[in-house]
């Protein structure tokens, strides 16, 4: 069955940098976009930046432009979120999904922006 599993969240000042990572398994990994969203606190699941299957396409909600990068390795079936110059408002919980509704995603990594 898909599996994918997120890790690399913690606690880090604004201006901090963190990198996400999401193993995934159970599927032809280089077969399927993969997308990044997240949830904050008393907010919905947010779409956040996405990948084509060999990682030439990439796409970024507004507020994350020019900070975040997506990036894939399809030969070890991983998935990786660069974060750079956070913000407090980055604050969430991160999943990496099948589809940018959340579809498939894993248990989630805890992102806290904080001075």
């Amino acid at each position: 069955q898909v599996q994918l599993v997120e890790s690399g969240g913690g606690l880090v000042e604004p201006g901090g940098s963190l990198r996400l990572s999401c193993a995934a398994s159970g599927f032809t990994f280089s077969l399927q976009w993969i997308y990044w969203v997240r949830q904050a606190p008393g907010k919905e699941l947010e779409w956040v930046s996405d990948i084509n299957l060999d990682g030439t396409t990439t796409r970024y909600t507004d507020s994350v432009k020019g900070r975040f990068a997506i990036s894939r390795d399809n030969v070890n079936n991983k998935m990786y979120l660069q974060m750079n110059n956070l913000k407090p408002e980055d604050s969430a919980v991160y999943y990496c999904a099948l589809n940018k509704h959340g579809g498939s995603r894993g248990p989630g990594t805890q992102v806290t922006v904080s001075p």
